[in-house]
């Protein structure tokens, strides 16, 4: 059980750094972001808001009182880490390696938020 816990916060923790990261540059970078966000042909008028879900996504995934909050969370990143990972890829820019290493992350914290929890 010990073990289950640490890879847990582990895993948490680096998803965490990588989206506090994304936000960083979501908010600090906003003109780098919204270069990227137009090449994908995404609406920068998103950025901020997608900042916001993010990190709200982040304070129901730390938080165990909102169990089925925390849930919409990970999949609201299961959903975001894959249509980024397509959207890297379709424009062949190679950076879809961070999506890959997001979804992993969230994979291993969702399996082992499930194993602690029951």
């Amino acid at each position: 059980m010990k073990r289950d816990k640490i890879i847990y916060y582990i895993a948490t923790g680096l998803l965490t750094a990588l989206m506090l990261f994304s936000v960083n540059m979501y908010f600090f970078k906003h003109d780098d972001v919204s270069t990227m966000f137009a090449g994908f042909g995404y609406p920068v008028y998103i950025i901020y808001p997608y900042a916001v879900a993010k990190l709200l996504g982040l304070f129901a995934i730390w938080n165990p009182k909102f169990k089925i909050i925390k849930e919409w969370a990970y999949a609201g990143f299961f959903f975001a880490f894959t249509l980024a990972f397509f959207a890297h890829y379709m424009i062949g820019d190679g950076e879809q390696g961070g999506a890959i290493v997001a979804m992993v992350l969230l994979v291993v914290s969702y399996i082992f938020n499930k194993r602690n929890n029951k």
